[in-house]
């Protein structure tokens, strides 16, 4: 079975010199258990995972590195590489062992591994910088989406502290330092039994936040 290249390259708006592994990516194992995408995959995968780590470090300077590994995890999971894969239409070019299935959004290791294994084979066609600018266009709109809060560290100090000890944390002032417009706040928070975990930030909200996730560092709840 053969898939047409040239029609994928102008859907995706890439050019690949290598065709063959261009079309191995979209090989599944059960159409050829020996020349299929699985090290593509791997390949694709650890490609994908440099290139949004840079990104959301860069994007999010201020934030931990607990809260940046959350947003990573959500940009990498098999979710989103599945739904990626499918609004760019690889479903239509996958090669199964069964030709006459077609591919539905619910076949999401298929369409995921499909995805990270056309990084891996545009990475050693063209380069970091070239799939670099291919990851960083198809996550676009996940990127975007990322600045969502989703870590919030305070709410889960205060379950865990309402629900073990009925009790609120304490969070305490302690400083502030830096210039007027741009001022580094640091705080104190503990609950019961713990001792005095602290945390920073460009403001006293964020500064709590950083001090609730050390403090649930420090209770290994995170």
């Amino acid at each position: 079975m053969k898939i047409n290249i040239l029609k994928i390259e102008k859907k995706l708006n890439i050019k690949l010199k290598n065709k063959l592994l261009l079309e191995k990516s979209f090989t599944h194992k059960s159409f050829n258990k020996f020349l299929n995408n699985e090290k593509l995959e791997f390949l694709g995968d650890r490609v994908i995972g440099l290139v949004l780590s840079e990104k959301i470090y860069n994007l999010y300077p201020d934030e931990n590195e607990g809260v940046l590994d959350k947003r990573l995890a959500i940009l990498v999971k098999k979710s989103t590489c599945r739904n990626i894969a499918w609004l760019l239409g690889l479903q239509n070019f996958i090669i199964t062992g069964n030709s006459k299935k077609k591919l539905s959004i619910s076949d999401d290791k298929i369409l995921s591994d499909a995805c990270e294994a056309l990084v891996g084979a545009i990475y050693i066609d063209q380069g970091y910088e070239y799939a670099k600018s291919f990851v960083l266009r198809v996550w676009s709109e996940q990127i975007n989406k990322s600045n969502i809060t989703i870590f919030d560290s305070k709410t889960k100090l205060q379950e865990y502290s309402l629900k073990k000890y009925k009790k609120l944390p304490s969070y305490i002032f302690v400083s502030s330092k830096g210039f007027k417009h741009n001022p580094v706040f640091k705080i104190s928070v503990s609950i019961t039994g713990s001792k005095k975990h602290f945390g920073e930030g460009k403001s006293k909200q964020q500064a709590e936040q950083d001090g609730a996730s050390n403090l649930l560092k420090g209770l290994s709840l995170i």
